[in-house]
């Protein structure tokens, strides 16, 4: 009789503590796209998201609590980002980690913002996105930025004075990115020779180039994704001397390491490599590689910083407290992450360098930081 009442007080004490300690957890939110079109794409974010929460709770978690990581499918649709998004906030997350698109950021935004929960999204570059409300945060550069950086360095460390562009017309980010790049080198005192128009499905770039080839520019900057490789291996099959430049569209191609070998020189913009040079960077390049069977990814980095930066608010504030989090998340110095130094302005971006990519001989080389 002892005996049974001694173990049913040892059960009773077992499911008094387990609920206290799953209380103690701290909930963070992370919606991706499971399924769907963004589904793929997504999956690097996962994998980022993952390991770093893992890497955090095996070492002592936040304020001594463990991270309970709540996963939210957007299904890659807007309503679903939004659907996900209030699900979260009826779960009782204290921050939230996503989305990875544009669209889906802007579909969950406005429901985070209302509820005043912190949204960090790793890669969504769109202007809007921060512009939701002081919760809604990024952990990559933006496209007027890239615009800027790379304008920039084509005028001063290239030293070009005229430039023809090439934008794809189905494309905002391509029409976008353009028009960013095209004001501020013009600010600098360059010359846009011609603008040419295409679509990302065309293959045969011979007209657009043939206009560009005439007028000799010293720059040809296309802002696009998988079509970038073959305009600038055509441009040079047709003698075109000029020096290719594109932003971090260039760095998500699926063509890019089947044609890179074809391309003699040019730059693009994106938000990490793995040659980075930075101690944060190399650390995590070795842990990456210690665990496996995870792809080394400006995805996967971004996310990862994403993850990190909130826990670094967390520990700042002291407290779990949605506001206190969001407070201390706008007030980051100099936070040293894996794709770069990290500060936020008044809009929730930050203020932090891109990553310029050279390829020369149809090799990939890390070539510099362009900073803000």
């Amino acid at each position: 009789m002892y005996k049974t009442i001694i173990h049913l007080l040892a059960l009773v004490l077992v499911f008094t503590v387990l609920p206290a300690q799953a209380e103690q957890s701290i909930k963070l939110g992370a919606i991706f796209a499971k399924s769907g079109a963004a589904a793929i794409s997504n999956q690097d974010h996962l994998n980022g998201l993952r390991f770093a929460v893992k890497e955090i709770n095996t070492n002592g978690g936040v304020l001594g609590r463990p991270i309970k990581l709540m996963e939210f499918d957007n299904h890659s649709t807007q309503i679903g980002a939004k659907m996900a998004a209030q699900k979260a906030v009826n779960d009782g997350v204290v921050a939230v980690i996503g989305n990875s698109w544009s669209s889906h950021s802007l579909a969950a935004g406005p429901v985070l913002q209302a509820a005043g929960i912190v949204m960090i999204s790793p890669d969504s570059t769109q202007v809007d996105v921060t512009a939701i409300g002081p919760y809604i945060f990024r952990s990559c550069f933006t496209d007027p930025f890239q615009g800027r950086v790379l304008a920039r360095f084509a005028a001063v460390d290239l030293h070009a004075k005229s430039t023809a562009i090439m934008a794809d017309v189905k494309s905002a980010y391509s029409i976008g990115l353009a028009n960013y790049f095209k004001k501020n080198f013009i600010q600098r005192g360059g010359k846009i020779v011609t603008e040419q128009q295409y679509t990302h499905d065309q293959r045969d770039f011979s007209t657009q180039l043939e206009a560009i080839k005439s007028l000799h520019p010293d720059v040809i900057f296309v802002p696009g994704h998988d079509e970038t490789v073959f305009i600038a291996r055509q441009a040079q099959k047709m003698g075109i001397e000029a020096i290719f430049l594109s932003g971090d569209g260039m760095d998500y191609s699926s063509a890019q390491k089947k044609g890179l070998a074809m391309i003699k020189r040019g730059f693009f913009t994106t938000h990490w490599s793995r040659n980075n040079p930075s101690e944060a960077s190399r650390r995590f390049v070795s842990a990456i590689k210690r665990a496996g069977n995870i792809r080394l990814s400006s995805s996967v980095a971004l996310t990862y910083d994403s993850v990190y930066l909130i826990k670094n608010a967390i520990e700042r504030a002291g407290s779990i407290n949605p506001k206190a989090i969001r407070d201390a998340l706008a007030q980051t110095h100099d936070y040293k992450g894996v794709t770069g130094i990290f500060n936020f302005d008044a809009q929730g971006d930050p203020i932090k360098s891109a990553v310029l990519m050279e390829i020369k001989d149809g090799k990939l080389l890390f070539r510099k930081e362009l900073r803000p």
